[in-house]
């Protein structure tokens, strides 16, 4: 019985682990800028959108069409990066958790700089 117990118990833990969202390390700008040229430039080139003109990506675009955005900037991008949505493809897998905060610090600091 405990060792059933046991295993039941390591399930449980193991699987709130697994549903717990990964906290991201602060992104680096430098960084995010060249693997934004590598891997997001053909679809948003000086922070245009070629699939959808209006939801591009400045401030004033991100803040209107992209969820979290005004709270905090990074973490709302990181998280379209990651899951994609309509026509933008899920980022996660090829690109680490890293090189996301990386774009996603680039992308916040560009929206607000100017492309």
């Amino acid at each position: 019985m405990k060792k059933l117990l046991s295993i039941i118990l390591l399930g449980l833990t193991i699987f709130v682990f697994a549903l717990q969202t990964p906290v991201m390390a602060a992104g680096d700008v430098a960084k995010g800028a060249k693997i934004f040229a590598a891997n997001c430039n053909s679809c948003h080139f000086r922070g245009i959108n070629v699939i959808m003109k209006d939801k591009n990506l400045t401030k004033n675009a991100l803040s209107k069409y992209l969820p979290g955005y005004d709270a905090d900037p990074e973490a709302a991008i990181a998280t379209q990066v990651t899951k994609g949505k309509v026509a933008m493809p899920a980022f996660l897998g090829r690109l680490s958790p890293q090189q996301i905060a990386d774009v996603a610090a680039y992308v916040a600091e560009k929206s607000v700089s100017g492309w």
